[in-house]
């Protein structure tokens, strides 16, 4: 549920020191991103982050989230 094509949220990962800019998928609202990155950035990005490790990170640590940002997936089905 939590999290599908999500929190491949790798925003903007850090990788090898430079930010490095990716799509989002189109799950990833806005109002999501502007809820969750801080916390995602937080919790799930290191320097060798996939998609994939970042949706599993999120899923895993679903309850450290903000509640906004927990709400907000929810809500989008994800």
């Amino acid at each position: 549920m939590i999290v599908r094509g999500l929190l491949a949220m790798s925003i903007v990962a850090a990788v090898g020191g430079t930010a490095l800019a990716v799509d989002l998928p189109k799950e990833v609202t806005p109002e999501i991103r502007k809820a969750c990155e801080k916390d995602v950035r937080r919790l799930c990005i290191r320097r060798s982050s996939t998609f994939a490790s970042v949706k599993a990170c999120v899923k895993k640590n679903f309850s450290q989230l903000n509640r906004s940002c927990q709400v907000k997936l929810v809500r989008a089905g994800l």
